[in-house]
């Protein structure tokens, strides 16, 4: 099982979100043997991008399409972000943005406003 745990490095030190949860997890691995990766975390999506995404993006293309809210962002996923065919099921491989980093988000949105301001003729306002 993988039990991934937050922190910062300060002054070359690791200091933990939950140290209390991380001793308990090491103990638990007692005389086991262990990989141990560290890696800069990259930002997941804000909550104000979601908000704008969900309440601005989505609300105006279903208003226009008559598509309901989830059935747009699931069209505008594999619009946008399939990653090609599973090779041994020949299902689409679509990616998630509730994994995507803000840069990530950004990018798919821009590419969406885009999208439907020439193809649909749609405006869709900047979130500022």
């Amino acid at each position: 099982m993988i039990r991934p745990f937050y922190g910062n490095i300060e002054k070359g030190k690791l200091i933990l979100e939950a140290p209390h949860a991380y001793l308990v997890y090491l103990a638990s691995l007692e005389g086991k043997r262990i990989e141990l990766i560290l890696k800069k975390r990259k930002s997941q999506r804000s909550l104000a991008q979601n908000s704008y995404y969900w309440g601005v993006v989505i609300e105006i293309l279903s208003n226009h399409t008559g598509y309901e809210s989830e059935e747009m962002h699931e069209a505008l996923k594999v619009k946008f972000l399939s990653e090609g065919t599973d090779e041994k099921t020949g299902l689409i491989k679509v990616k998630s943005t509730a994994k995507m980093t803000t840069d990530e988000f950004i990018k798919y949105t821009d590419k969406v406003i885009r999208w439907a301001s020439q193809e649909l003729g749609v405006y869709i306002p900047d979130p500022y």
